[in-house]
């Protein structure tokens, strides 16, 4: 597999190392990424608590993607990784014993921008990102954090979008928004952010972090560099 659709399965690194220091997993932790695609980002994550000191969650509708997920796991001697096929958004995979949404420590998730048709059985007018966004507000545990990527209209759209946008702000759960630069993604050059969600934030205040102009160049992509990584971790954390 090869070229975008290959590129649909595959966070850059870069960013996946972002996205890990941000949930900053510890051992014991449930780490859960709802659209894992190839599981790299899910492994990265894991690696920060430890492979032996977490559990693994993934799910995603792609069986080829399916296959390179776990046996990206089997790679990583990773043996008891939970890796699901299905539709996240119709048909979870990964639920508690009651038959409702497991709930996760550190949440992951590099979703399909602006997917349409998103609900099966359905045909929504509104993009798809702010389901799969709530998906994993609601599979957050007590003290559950979540860094998901996504386009910049999850930020402005209207509509439902908009109300949705304003019950999440006053349930105190958005805990920053870190904007970063175009052109870094495989399959689509549209600057794209990183949304943090937390549960049992200690007050109100939401961050915004401008990352746009943090980056080099590589060819035709634009790349992060390992000071630019540091740079907005550190500004995250301080």
């Amino acid at each position: 597999m090869a070229g975008k659709k290959a590129g649909s399965f595959f966070t850059p690194q870069e960013v996946s190392e972002i996205m890990a220091q941000i949930v900053n997993p510890q051992s014991g932790d449930r780490i859960y990424d709802p659209t894992c695609g190839s599981g790299s980002l899910l492994i990265r994550a894991a690696r920060k608590g430890g492979f032996n000191n977490v559990q693994i969650y993934g799910q995603e509708v792609s069986s080829s993607a399916i296959s390179m997920a776990r046996m990206n796991m089997f790679i990583h001697d990773i043996k008891d990784a939970k890796i699901a096929w299905g539709d996240t958004l119709s048909n979870p995979q990964h639920l508690d014993s009651d038959g409702n949404l497991m709930k996760f420590e550190c949440i992951v998730a590099n979703m399909p921008f602006s997917k349409d048709k998103w609900a099966a059985g359905f045909n929504p007018s509104s993009k798809g990102d702010w389901a799969f966004l709530l998906h994993m507000i609601a599979s957050m545990s007590g003290n559950g954090r979540v860094a998901a990527v996504a386009p910049h209209g999850v930020l402005f759209r209207g509509a439902s979008e908009g109300k949705i946008r304003t019950e999440v702000i006053e349930k105190n759960l958005v805990d920053a928004v870190i904007g970063l630069p175009e052109n870094i993604f495989y399959g689509t050059s549209i600057p794209a952010c990183i949304l943090v969600f937390k549960k049992g934030k200690r007050n109100s205040n939401i961050l915004f972090i401008d990352a746009s102009k943090e980056h080099g160049k590589e060819k035709s992509k634009n790349k992060l560099s390992p000071d630019n990584i540091n740079k907005i971790v550190d500004t995250y954390k301080k």
